[in-house]
């Protein structure tokens, strides 16, 4: 039976401001992006010949993007696809010149938007699959200071995110709102905001 009392977690999920759930959470924080964002991103940016994805999961946006002609860097923490891989810990590569795209960990989102954008050459980009709350909060008013997004891509309609990427599993509807920020390295000014 559902609570339609209002209780204090309705306001959470409703915004998604919050990892309140009535499930537990993927403990790696493995939730496979609907391939769909990865077409979206690409009609309205381009990007360096080759990317780097360095939370594969299971390779939904690896794959959408090897659709579009890039050269794709595959990692993640865990192998989810049984060789092809690398598995890595994102945080410790080093300096790349090539772009990256990646829907982060969101516990580390704000941890993997930073390395990215410390370990890129000037003039690469920075793509992250975020919630648009993530322009909350305090604790990321340096990053935005240091790395303001260049542009933020808000969906206009909602695109799913599958625990343990299992599509079939997570039919249901979102009520988080998704958007695609993109920085790139060396740009200073305020962002502009489009709709996809």
């Amino acid at each position: 039976m559902k609570d339609w009392s209002g209780n204090s977690k309705s306001l959470f999920v409703c915004n998604g401001a919050s990892n309140h759930s009535r499930d537990i959470r993927q403990s790696d924080d493995f939730y496979a992006t609907d391939p769909i964002a990865i077409h979206k991103l690409c009609e309205v940016e381009n990007f360096s010949n080759e990317i780097l994805e360095p939370a594969a999961g299971a390779g939904h946006m690896v794959n959408a993007l090897i659709e579009h002609g890039y050269k794709v860097f595959a990692s993640d923490i865990v192998d989810r696809v049984g060789g092809g891989y690398l598995v890595a810990d994102f945080f410790r590569f080093k300096h790349l010149s090539i772009d990256i795209i990646t829907n982060p960990p969101y516990k580390y989102a704000k941890e993997f938007v930073e390395h990215a954008l410390d370990i890129v050459d000037d003039g690469n980009k920075v793509a992250m699959f975020l919630k648009l709350t993530f322009l909350e909060s305090k604790s990321r008013r340096t990053l935005f200071e240091k790395y303001p997004p260049k542009r933020i891509w808000v969906f206009r309609e909602r695109v799913r995110c599958a625990k343990n990427g299992d599509f079939q599993q997570s039919r249901n509807s979102t009520a988080v709102s998704y958007a695609w920020f993109v920085w790139e390295k060396g740009f200073k000014g305020n962002p502009i905001i489009h709709w996809i």
